[in-house]
């Protein structure tokens, strides 16, 4: 990704970019009704006052963009929301799919609109990181040749954790972690692999044939080929998710325990 797109992308306050985005799911064009902007306005105040109110600089932000519950996940995308001081506001950088295409950019986001990507249930998810990670995440995530050092453009909603041909949105949030906190890590083999020197277990999915074959075709943002065939051939798809992202950082004493805001 080049520093013109990224820095296009990251100046956008109240729209995305021309082509519209979203974490990992196709296209649906359809205005949202008066009770969805309602909600998501809503939710982003509350998620304020709960951030003013924590002390917090930085935070891991998730969302319910889909219904994942068949799955055993609760949240479908996260960020990183950050307080922008100059502004006197919480910024969110966060990565998105370009809609009906295998590639994505980052974004600079308000909460509100970080809430209004027609979800399937509106509620925040939180983590605060230790006072270390904040400090070493926030000056990154405010440079926008750093933030999307670690950005891999080409796309697929269930990228292999421990591969490179593609980067789903969770992936590029752990990896540029990992940069932060050990900035001999800032290339994608290196994070990858202080990642799994620090214990990080991506979540398994079970899918079968008919289910990633249903998934696959038609669809530019769905991929299985990066995975090993010994784990895709037994139905069994490692990727990043929200609810792994969130035990990590807890388990690895990077961050506090998840908290929810409806």
């Amino acid at each position: 990704m080049n520093t013109t797109t990224i820095s296009t992308a990251l100046a956008l306050v109240l729209g995305l970019a021309a082509t519209p985005a979203q974490a990992g799911r196709n296209c649906e064009h359809k205005p949202p009704s008066p009770e969805q902007i309602r909600s998501a306005l809503d939710l982003a105040v509350k998620t304020a006052r709960w951030l003013d109110s924590s002390g917090a600089k930085l935070a891991v932000i998730a969302r319910r963009g889909q219904n994942l519950d068949r799955y055993g996940v609760r949240y479908s995308h996260l960020g990183y929301v950050y307080r922008d001081d100059g502004a006197m506001a919480w910024r969110i950088v966060h990565k998105l799919n370009q809609c009906g295409t295998a590639e994505s950019a980052l974004y600079r986001q308000g909460l509100a609109e970080f809430f209004s990507d027609d979800l399937h249930d509106f509620e925040a998810g939180l983590v605060i990181p230790t006072p270390a990670v904040q400090a070493a995440l926030r000056p990154l995530l405010h440079d926008n040749t750093r933030a999307a050092a670690l950005h891999h453009m080409p796309y697929s909603m269930v990228a292999y954790p421990w591969a490179q041909r593609y980067q789903q949105s969770n992936q590029w949030a752990l990896e540029t972690l990992a940069c932060a906190v050990e900035p001999s890590a800032c290339d994608r083999t290196r994070a990858q692999a202080w990642l799994q020197f620090k214990g990080y277990q991506p979540t398994t999915l079970n899918l079968s044939v008919g289910q990633r074959l249903g998934a696959r075709v038609g669809t530019a943002n769905v991929a299985f080929d990066d995975h090993p065939s010994v784990r895709r051939f037994s139905d069994r798809i490692d990727t990043v998710t929200v609810d792994s992202v969130f035990t990590f950082l807890q388990r690895a004493g990077l961050a506090g325990a998840p908290q929810t805001v409806r």
